[in-house]
C-alpha cells in the first residue's frame, strides 16, 4: 500500500477522534459551568440568608439593652401612711381579716408614688435642673415602674421606712431619645420628648444615673400598652409552648399511626387513593384556611374559648397533620424492601415486621420530619389570627384554656404599634427569640438523629 493510501485511510481515523475530543471538551466545560452555577446559586443563599440574619441581628440587638435609672428611692413613713400589714387575730373571722388586708392593700395603692419617685429624681438632678416641672421629671420614668414600686413594698412591708437602691426603667421615649432613634434635629412640635424631658435625660445620662443596662424585661415581662418599656414575651412564650404542646400531643401520634397504616397495613384500593390525594391536597391548603376551619368548628360550633392555646393548638395540628403523614411515610418507604421479607421469611407476623424491624429504622427520619413540622407550627401567624389570638393579653397563661397570644402575633402587633421608633428593635428582638426557638428545635431533631440512626 502507497503512502497516499494509507493516508487517505488514516483520515477519517483522525476526524472521529477530533470529533470526540471535541465532545469531551464540549460535556467537560458544560460540568464546569453548570458546576460554577451551582456554587454561585449556593453562594447567593447563603448570602440571602445572611443578609436576613445580620439585618434582623442589627436592628433587634438594642433591644436586649434599655435605659434605665439607677436611684435611690426614700420610702419615708409619712408618705407610705399605711402602717403595718394586718394580723390575723386568734378566733378572727378569715372574711374579716380579708377585709382588712384588702384596706391595707387599696389605702398603699393610694399612696402618691409619684411623689417619691420625683423626689428620688431631684436628688440626682444638676443644680442648674433644680426648678425642673414635676411632670417631666416623673415623664422620665416608665409609667409601670410606680406599680413595680408599690408590689416591692407590697411584698415586703419591712421596706417602709427604708431607703433603697432600685432599677426603675426609663421611659420609651426617653429610650428612643438616649438610643438615637429620634432624630433631634427636628422641631419641638415634632418631637415626642418635651423639652424639660430632653434636658433631664440628657443630664442624668451624663452623670451615669441612666445608663443602657441587660433588659431581662423582655423575657419576663407580659406585653403592655400603659408602659411599653416594660413589655416583654412572657405571655406569648407561654402562649406558643401550651399550642406546641397540644400539637405534638395530638399531631404526632395520629400523624405518625396514620403514615404506619396507609404504608404498611391499608390496601390498594380506591378509598385509600382518595385518603392520599387528598392528604397531599391538604398540605398545599393554605394556613389562612386551617384558621377559618378552626374558628368555625372549635368556636362557633365546639364553643371552645377565644385566644385559648388549646383552639390555636388544635388548629396547628390539623395544618401540621398532613405535613407529620407525608414525611413518615416517606420514611418508611426508604426502608429496604430486603429487611421486610427477611423479617417476613423468619416467621414474624406483619405487625412484629413493621414495629420490631421497619419501625426501629424509620425512627430518627420519623422524629426528624415531626421535629420540623412543629416548628413549621410554631412560626405560623395566620390561622391564629383568625381565632382571636391576636387579641391583647396582659398575663401570662396558666394552662391552655386560659387567653394568651403567640411569639409570631406577638411580633405582628408590635410590627403595627404606633410608638414605631420603640417597637422596631423590639419587633427584630421577638424574631430573635423565635428564630432561636426554631434553630433549637431543628438542632434537636439532627442531635437525636444522630443519636438513635441505625446502619443496614
Amino acid at each position: 500500500m502507497s503512502a497516499t493510501d494509507t493516508a487517505s485511510a488514516s483520515a477519517p481515523v483522525d476526524n472521529q477522534l477530533g470529533a470526540v475530543r471535541a465532545g469531551l471538551k464540549r460535556r467537560h466545560a458544560q460540568e464546569r459551568r453548570f458546576q460554577m452555577i451551582g456554587l454561585a446559586a449556593v453562594f447567593a443563599a447563603l448570602a440571602m440568608v445572611a443578609v436576613l440574619f445580620g439585618s434582623v441581628l442589627f436592628k433587634g440587638m438594642p433591644a436586649f439593652w434599655q435605659s434605665t435609672l439607677h436611684l435611690q428611692i426614700s420610702l419615708n413613713a409619712d408618705v407610705i401612711d399605711v402602717g403595718p400589714p394586718p394580723v390575723q387575730k386568734a378566733g378572727q373571722n378569715p372574711a374579716e381579716f380579708e377585709a382588712e388586708l384588702t384596706d391595707w392593700r387599696r389605702a398603699l395603692a393610694r399612696v402618691s408614688w409619684n411623689k417619691i419617685l420625683e423626689k428620688a429624681v431631684r436628688g440626682v438632678l444638676p443644680a442648674d435642673l433644680a426648678d425642673a416641672k414635676t411632670r417631666d421629671i416623673v415623664g422620665i420614668v416608665a409609667s409601670g415602674e410606680r406599680y413595680a414600686l408599690r408590689d416591692m413594698v407590697l411584698e415586703d412591708p419591712s421596706l417602709i421606712g427604708q431607703t433603697i437602691d432600685v432599677d426603675l426603667l426609663a421611659d420609651a421615649n426617653v429610650d428612643n431619645w438616649l438610643k438615637g432613634n429620634i432624630d433631634r434635629s427636628l422641631g419641638q412640635s415634632r418631637q415626642q420628648l418635651s423639652p424639660g424631658e430632653q434636658e433631664i435625660a440628657d443630664a442624668l445620662a451624663e452623670k451615669g444615673v441612666i445608663t443602657q443596662s441587660f433588659n431581662t424585661g423582655i423575657f419576663f415581662n407580659v406585653d403592655s400598652r400603659s408602659s411599653p418599656a416594660s413589655a416583654g414575651l412572657a405571655g406569648a412564650f407561654m402562649g406558643s409552648l401550651y399550642m406546641m404542646l397540644v400539637v405534638i400531643m395530638l399531631a404526632v401520634p395520629i400523624g405518625v399511626a396514620s403514615a404506619i397504616y396507609l404504608e404498611e397495613f391499608a390496601p390498594t384500593n380506591r378509598f385509600t387513593d382518595f385518603i392520599e390525594v387528598n392528604i397531599n391536597n391538604l398540605a398545599a391548603v393554605p394556613s389562612i384556611v386551617f384558621g377559618l376551619l378552626g374558628a368555625s368548628i372549635f368556636i362557633n360550633w365546639m364553643h371552645l374559648p377565644l385566644s385559648a392555646p388549646l383552639v390555636g393548638g388544635l388548629v396547628l395540628t390539623l395544618m401540621t397533620l398532613p405535613t407529620i403523614i407525608i414525611a413518615t411515610r416517606g420514611t418508611l418507604r426508604a426502608i429496604p424492601p430486603s429487611i421486610r421479607e427477611a423479617a417476613l421469611g423468619l416467621g414474624a407476623s406483619r405487625t412484629q415486621m413493621v414495629f420490631h424491624h421497619v419501625l426501629p429504622l424509620a425512627i430518627p427520619g420519623i422524629l426528624t420530619a415531626t421535629i420540623i413540622g412543629v416548628a413549621q407550627a410554631l412560626g405560623e401567624t395566620a390561622p391564629l389570627l383568625l381565632i382571636g389570638m391576636n387579641a391583647f393579653v396582659a398575663s401570662v397563661p396558666s394552662s391552655p384554656m386560659d387567653q394568651a397570644t403567640a411569639l409570631p402575633v406577638q411580633i405582628y402587633l408590635w410590627q403595627g404599634n404606633e410608638n414605631f421608633n420603640f417597637f422596631e428593635a423590639r419587633t427584630n428582638a421577638a424574631i430573635i427569640v423565635l428564630l432561636g426557638l426554631m434553630i433549637s428545635l431543628n438542632a434537636i431533631a439532627i442531635l437525636l438523629r444522630q443519636r438513635i440512626e441505625r446502619r443496614w
